[in-house]
């Protein structure tokens, strides 16, 4: 964890965009995948990029279904 909001403070948004179910809501209330990008980002934490794309398939295609609406 960095000292300082670097980003912030020059106001740029360079990686934010990664997780955008998980930022702060405007109204306070969860995201509607919320619960599926955070078990994708849980499963592959620690892992490695390689390790994880082949453990969390299930994981980061529920979270994509959810995302796209498809098979509801």
């Amino acid at each position: 964890m960095p000292f300082w909001g670097l980003q912030k403070q020059l106001g740029i948004d360079v990686d934010s965009f990664l997780l955008r179910q998980s930022m702060p809501q405007p109204h306070g209330q969860a995201a509607v995948c919320h619960a599926f990008e955070r078990e994708w980002v849980e499963c592959g934490h620690g892992l490695g990029q390689t390790r994880a794309r082949r453990e969390c398939q299930l994981e980061y295609e529920d979270f994509m279904e959810c995302m796209k609406r498809t098979k509801l």
